[in-house]
């Protein structure tokens, strides 16, 4: 039950490709326009998670709702869509919209198949927590391989090494254990260390 669960909550996490996507397609890179929309959505959605832990009869609606794919500690606790709201606020304000659609796609992509493959056929455990060899490998791969193929196209042209850089920055910060959630640490990591390969290549 617990596979299926949690192959079903990261299935779910795919959806978080809107972002990168609308970002991109929708707003055509209207920095200013993204930030406050973001910004909103985080407003809106810290509202919802307080709203949830003072009053008792929504806090079961939600948990009904949503219950199928939420952890047990996110009962009494933030769920992840704060922090990944979080994220992509910081990304659309500090970095330049290419970077951002990459580093959030990193997220949607390289966590739900990390996860996935990890659950189902990972046999060699690293770090610390519950990641395995097999899944931070499948992370890297779908990371990687998005990128160059995306970075074919002169609208989302990546250099092959900035792509390495940050499908290999996303995949290390997933794996990496720290008391951060993903939804925060992979996106940023991974912009960061792509802004930073774009000054040389």
């Amino acid at each position: 039950m617990l596979k299926v669960k949690e192959t079903l909550r990261k299935s779910i996490h795919l959806s978080s490709l809107v972002i990168p996507y609308g970002y991109r397609f929708i707003l055509k890179d209207n920095r200013k326009l993204m930030f406050y929309v973001m910004l909103s959505a985080f407003a809106i959605m810290l509202v919802v998670e307080f709203y949830r832990f003072w009053q008792k009869s929504f806090r079961k609606t939600f948990w009904w709702i949503f219950g199928l794919v939420l952890r047990r500690h996110e009962l009494r606790d933030f769920t992840g869509a704060p922090d990944l709201l979080f994220s992509a606020m910081l990304c659309v304000a500090f970095f330049e919209p290419v970077i951002v659609f990459f580093a959030l796609s990193f997220l949607a992509l390289g966590d739900t198949f990390a996860a996935m493959v990890g659950i189902n056929f990972g046999r060699r455990k690293i770090g610390k927590g519950n990641k395995s060899l097999e899944g931070s490998l499948a992370c890297f791969a779908v990371c990687f391989s998005y990128a160059l193929l995306f970075g074919l196209h002169p609208d989302f042209y990546l250099h092959p090494v900035v792509a390495f850089t940050g499908a290999l920055a996303a995949t290390l910060a997933e794996m990496s254990g720290l008391p951060v959630d993903d939804n925060v640490e992979m996106p940023l990591v991974s912009a960061l260390a792509m802004a930073l390969a774009k000054i040389i290549f």
